[in-house]
């Protein structure tokens, strides 16, 4: 007598769910072979496949965490693979998680870091999700702060504020910076170690050296020095020993790194690994208990959208940022929400919007005193900041004149060391002055700053220079036009 195979239990879950979704067979395996291009896999699933699924057969490696991906796009909330009754996997889209607790968002960060740091190139290639946004941002507006974050035994008495141990960049004559890394006693470091007030100050002061090189010279230039210093150095501190004081000060700076990172990933186009970033940092502000710090987040995840062309998504992320602050924060803070929603309302071309945004910033930042307390992260958005923002809605609406206005003076009162925000304003003048019919002027703005974005480490810098020499195409007969190419030759 012949053996029969095993009999296979109907998977109930992953049918209820498809009736939720409302996807038909077909419509599912679509999607999840969509998803499955994003990573570069070519899954060819059909109705049959998932005809079979539901009659209880497994899939296979990754498409579990795929088939739950859809699902949590679809309805709006973070689905497991064994949430649809499958087996579990390891997830496609690890790091887009919001963790449970503090320990659970260590693991998440501290892998994306490890990862980072070593030779996983297809990590930078993961692609931007819009999706991926709802979940997150939904659950920091809603969530609740962690009751307790200390770890090991009794906090030690308070210990003297130690001052922050970094120092500037030093610049070559030929202008290359040279990463000078206040490193803590990393052989000595490990878990189970104390953490200090002034481990903490050295974080924070790692933060700002790594800002300076950025606004300098790109995101590429030192990124990888800053993915394994948060791995070699952040991470053993979190698994170290702290009370609740400095504990709260340790996930503040290491959401402050962590944000800086996915900044970073963002200047050199990796636009899926800097979403990651972004919302583990957004996580470890929770942890820290700094809600303004969250809102800033959220409004760098909202900057991101704007760029990647998801108006939408951005306006959405500063209206949640807004909420989660309320009117209790300083009007500088206040005046870079209002900015940033106004950059979202200008890429769907919603002119009343993006007018009353840039109105309630203007109004914020003149409500500013010198005497203000503003946080540290929020001390670059003054006049100059908001002339830019200005600048670019100006420009997406395609109203010349006012973005041309704008980007002048922001670039009059910009400092130097802002070189990369210095380089997108002068292209947004250049776009303007284009615009207004002005073509020599124009094409010596972006020549200008097509050379400077040779001698930057920023994708952004490059696709910049690009908008504006596709804008070109229309006068490439003309001779300011030649004389503009022969200037710069080609870009990136």
């Amino acid at each position: 007598m012949t053996d029969r195979p095993p009999q296979r239990t109907p998977n109930r879950q992953l049918a209820a769910l498809i009736a939720e979704a409302g996807f038909s067979n077909a419509g599912l395996a679509r999607r999840v072979d969509q998803l499955g291009l994003e990573h570069g896999l070519d899954l060819r699933y059909d109705k049959t496949s998932v005809t079979r699924w539901l009659r209880g057969q497994q899939p296979r490696g990754t498409t579990p965490a795929l088939i739950a991906e859809v699902f949590t796009r679809r309805l709006g909330r973070r689905l497991s693979a064994q949430d649809l009754g499958l087996d579990a996997c390891a997830p496609v889209y690890a790091g887009l998680e919001f963790a449970a607790t503090p320990e659970e968002a260590v693991d998440i960060v501290s892998g994306l870091w490890r990862k980072d740091s070593g030779s996983h190139a297809e990590l930078r290639k993961i692609a931007f999700t819009p999706a991926g946004l709802v979940v997150p941002s939904r659950d920091w507006l809603i969530g609740r702060a962690d009751e307790r974050v200390g770890r090991g035994d009794a906090p030690h008495p308070p210990e003297p504020r130690v001052p922050a141990q970094g120092r500037a960049p030093a610049v070559s004559p030929a202008g290359r910076a040279h990463v000078s890394v206040p490193r803590q006693r990393s052989t000595d470091r490990g878990p189970g170690q104390r953490v200090t007030g002034g481990d903490v100050a050295a974080l924070r002061s790692v933060g700002e050296l790594f800002r300076t090189l950025d606004h300098a010279y790109g995101g590429g230039h030192a990124r990888q020095a800053l993915v394994r210093y948060l791995e070699h150095e952040a991470e053993p501190m979190l698994r170290g020993v702290y009370g609740e004081t400095v504990g709260r000060r340790l996930f503040g700076a290491a959401a402050d790194l962590t944000r800086l990172a996915g900044w970073t990933s963002y200047d050199i186009a990796a636009h899926g690994l800097a979403q990651r970033y972004f919302v583990q940092a957004l996580r470890l502000s929770q942890v820290a208990g700094d809600r303004a710090y969250g809102s800033y987040v959220l409004i760098t995840m909202s900057r991101q959208a704007v760029y990647l062309g998801h108006g939408r998504e951005a306006v959405q992320l500063a209206r949640v940022a807004q909420q989660g602050v309320g009117s209790s924060a300083p009007p500088v803070v206040q005046a870079m929400l209002h900015s940033v929603e106004a950059r979202g309302h200008a890429v769907l071309g919603e002119v009343r919007a993006c007018t009353s945004s840039l109105i309630r910033a203007e109004r914020a930042l003149d409500a500013a005193r010198p005497g203000d307390d503003v946080p540290h992260w929020a001390r670059f958005f003054d006049e100059a900041q908001l002339a830019d923002d200005f600048g670019h809605c100006h420009r997406d609406l395609q109203q010349y004149r006012a973005a041309a206005q704008h980007a002048e003076r922001s670039l009059q009162l910009r400092a130097p060391a802002f070189a990369r925000s210095r380089l997108f304003c002068r292209i947004v003048l250049a776009t303007a002055r284009l615009g207004l019919g002005e073509l020599d002027q124009a094409c010596a703005l972006g020549a200008e700053a097509a050379q400077q974005a040779t001698e930057m480490r920023s994708a952004r810098a490059v696709e910049y220079v690009r908008d504006f020499e596709r804008r070109l195409e229309p006068y490439r007969d003309a001779t300011a036009v030649r004389n503009y190419r022969d200037r710069v030759g080609v870009i990136g």
